[in-house]
Parts: structure tokens; sequence; C-alpha cells
């Protein structure tokens, strides 16, 4: 039978293209999300916004972007929809249409809901094509797919500098064509995902874990509770240190975005390397490591000199951003058959406490200073104590049976 002529066809030839084709289209998905944070500045003075309203767009924004997406994986999940990440990436392009041409409030809410639905119908499925083309290295795969967002995250608020800023709300039209692009790409892969679910390739049945219910609902709980750790502490980084570093080592505004640009290439450099590290011993022990063994860097990030502090953070920025993809994929096998839902709750609560913890740390900041909020954040990597109570999911309750009783023979 003659397969369909795609640039994806052949799923044993083309899974790192496949892997490329999404981690790229990842890229200009959240070039275009970090964007629409980056412009504020413009819509604020342009329609003379208040910082009441300016909060409401973020609250627009940051919903539509994350609590959707568990909602659009639940319903991929009982019904894939191979197109619709390019339909997803169509609801971003209109919204930037539109808010090129806001001229009112409302219509700048309603584009950056537009904006936050593409975001939320993407990273479920694209999660879920990552997982499709991995060939069994699930960790790499999910790597791949997330560094290309990590550099889209990086990217879009220098676009934003040096192209919407000087030339006004208009220009943010020209980024629609971004959009077309990453439509173009995503619909390639649609039809490689397509062809997957019409003709499935044999492969090994997924080995269950064997944990009950409780056991798994304690195990996700406390994988919730590690994100809130990751999240908030790299929020703390990439939202403030800049401001942390002009008030406490007196250095000018650009000296410190070159701090924070080392910082995002070491997140970007842990993101690459968490999932493969996690193939090969195991994504608890990754998990483990990332958030619990940056703790000591954590701790004495606030106490050292300027040049030291640079190490530190690039050293805490490689081992956070390596835990991400060891916790989806760790998520993902802890509740088989469940990958859009899971991939939609971890991706929608990564966006939603990072703009809860900007909002929050703020405000704090606002009342007790900046350095005394990185101490007090310095604390938050010790809640990684709470990986003791992880499975291995790669051993099954009866060989720790077993092993319980040669231990006790």
């Amino acid at each position: 039978m003659n397969t369909p002529s795609t640039p994806f066809a052949s799923a044993d030839r083309t899974t790192f293209r496949v892997l490329a084709a999404i981690s790229f289209a990842h890229f200009l998905n959240d070039t275009m999300q970090s964007l629409m944070l980056a412009i504020y500045p413009l819509f604020k003075s342009g329609l003379q916004l208040n910082f009441g309203q300016i909060g409401l767009i973020t609250l627009t924004f940051q919903c539509t972007a994350s609590i959707l997406q568990p909602l659009v994986g639940y319903y991929t999940d009982r019904h894939p929809q191979p197109f619709s990440l390019a339909f997803g990436m169509g609801c971003t392009l209109s919204g930037l249409l539109l808010l090129s041409q806001a001229a009112s409030f409302p219509m700048v809410l309603l584009a950056a809901a537009l904006v936050g639905s593409g975001s939320s119908i993407f990273h479920p499925e694209s999660s879920r094509v990552a997982r499709l083309a991995s060939g069994g290295r699930h960790g790499l795969a999910q790597s791949i797919f997330q560094v290309g967002g990590n550099a889209g995250t990086a990217v879009g608020p220098l676009l934003a500098a040096w192209i919407v800023l000087p030339h006004g709300q208009g220009s943010i039209a020209l980024f629609s064509l971004v959009a077309l692009l990453a439509m173009l790409v995503l619909t390639g892969v649609g039809f490689w995902y397509r062809h997957q679910h019409r003709n499935p390739k044999r492969s090994a049945p997924v080995k269950p874990h064997g944990l009950p219910k409780r056991r798994v609902m304690q195990t996700l709980a406390v994988l919730l509770a590690l994100m809130f750790s990751k999240f908030f502490y790299l929020t703390s980084i990439s939202s403030y240190l800049i401001f942390y570093l002009m008030h406490q080592y007196d250095i000018d505004t650009r000296t410190a975005q070159y701090h924070l640009f080392f910082f995002l290439f070491a997140v970007a450099a842990g993101t690459l390397l968490g999932g493969p590290l996690g193939d090969r011993i195991g994504r608890q022990r990754v998990i483990w490591i990332s958030i619990l063994g940056v703790a000591p860097f954590t701790l004495a990030l606030p106490y050292v000199g300027l040049g030291t502090s640079v190490g530190l953070t690039l050293i805490i920025g490689f081992l956070l951003a390596s835990a991400f993809p060891a916790i989806v994929v760790y998520a993902q096998e802890l509740i088989p058959g469940r990958i859009g839902t899971i991939s939609g709750l971890f991706f929608g609560l990564a966006f939603g406490l990072a703009g809860i913890g900007a909002a929050v740390l703020g405000q704090l900041a606002d009342l007790w200073g900046i350095v005394q909020v990185y101490q007090l954040c310095a604390f938050l990597p010790l809640i990684g104590l709470l990986a003791v109570f992880l499975p291995d999911l790669r051993r099954t309750p009866d060989q720790d049976a077993t092993d319980s009783v040669a231990a006790r023979a």
C-alpha cells in the first residue's frame, strides 16, 4: 500500500525530522507568546491603560494559555486531531493580526485570549507527537521539543525591542508571517501524525507499573509540589534577576541583561540534556538531583560576589531546567494512555505558576525588598525532599516484594 506523499511519510526514517519540526514550531510559538508580554509598554502608553488593565490582559492571556490546556489534552486523548496543531497556530495568527489593529481595551483582551488559546491547543498535542516520534527514547524527544520553546521565550523580548517598540503597534502584524510559517510546518506534521494513527507500528506493550490508584494520586501530588518549587524559583530569576543584580552589585542594565542571557542559555542546555539523562539513569533520579541538588547553590546565591553569582546562576539554571522533561515523561508513564491530558496539565501548570509567581514575588519585593525575596526563594528547592516519595516506575511492586524477601533472608 502506498503511503501519503508528505515530508514525514516514513516514521522509521524521519523520526528526528519530526522532532526537529515540532521543536521548531515550539520555538515559533513561544517566540510569539513571549512577544505578547514584552509589548505591554506599547499598549499602556498608546491606549492609556492603567496597571489594573495590564493585569487583566495578563490574566486573560495566562488563563487561556494554561487552564485550557488540560481540557484540550483530555479531549484529544479521546479524539485525536492531527491538524489541530495548525488550527491552534491559526488562532495565534488571528490574535496577532487583531493585536496589531486593536484600538480599544476589549479588543486587546480578545486578541490576548486568541493568542493564549493557540498555545493551549499547541502544547498537549505537540507533546503527544514528540512521544510518537521518540522511538522509545521519550526523555530525549521531550527535551528536543522543549528546548525549542526555551529558545523562543528568550528571543521574543529581543524581537519586541528590535521591531515592535521602534516601529509601533502595526508592526505586530509582521509576526503573523511567523505564525503562518508555523502553520505550514505543523500541517506537514499533521500528515505524519494522521499516518501513524491509520498505520500504527507494532511495538512492545507498555509495561504497567502496578501502583494502586491511591499511590498514583499521591505521586501526582508530589510532582505538582515539585513543579511549584521549580517554577516559582525560576520565575524569581527570569523576572527579577536584572533588578536584583543592579541593586545588589550596582551594575548597569546592559551588564545585567548579559547575566540574564547566560542564565537562559543554561536553562536551554539543562532542558536539552535532562530528558536523555532520564532515559539513561531513570527519571526519578534526575528529578531528585535537579530540584533538591540545586538547593546548596540557591542558598549561597544571595551572599556571594558578582563573579561567583554568574557561576551559581549557570548551575541553578541548568539543574532546575533539566527537571521539567523528566517530570513530564515521568507523569506520562505514571498515568499511561493520557498523554494529552498530562501534557496539558503540566505545561498549563508551568504557564500558570510562572504568571502567579511573577505577581506574588513582585508584591513581596515591593514590601520587603528584592534581596529579601531572593533570600526567601533560596529555600524553595528544599521542597525537592518530597522526591523521596516518588516510586521507581521501572520497577514493579512484585520486584520490590521479591527484593524485600531476599533482604530478610
